[in-house]
């Protein structure tokens, strides 16, 4: 599945601030930017447990923000290419987002 911009942004919009989790799949877009990893790495990076990281990392990946390479444990995390033409998109929503976490 290809989304047009109207349905990133939807899509986007409800993976950073429309659920519960939004803030942590946040923080692994945002350090799968600077540098592809694997859960491991990523774990230890934003400081949680590794399950949590493997729980985002799938919804990430099911809803075509991330593509991971590799098998087992070497699975490694990179942005999908629609991911990284449209990362204004994720600073924008995310820097709206962060706003409203500092209100609430």
């Amino acid at each position: 599945m290809i989304y047009s911009a109207r349905e990133l942004k939807y899509v986007l919009g409800w993976l950073i601030a429309g659920t519960r989790g939004g803030a942590m799949r946040a923080r692994i877009i945002a350090a799968l930017k600077e540098a592809p990893r694997n859960a491991n790495q990523l774990a230890n990076i934003l400081g949680v447990d590794y399950r949590t990281i493997r729980h985002h990392l799938e919804i990430l990946e099911k809803n075509k923000m991330i593509v991971s390479a590799g098998d087992k444990y070497g699975v490694t995390y990179f942005l999908s290419p629609i991911m990284e033409e449209n990362y204004a998109l994720f600073e924008e929503i995310w820097k709206k987002f962060g706003e409203k976490e500092k209100k609430g």
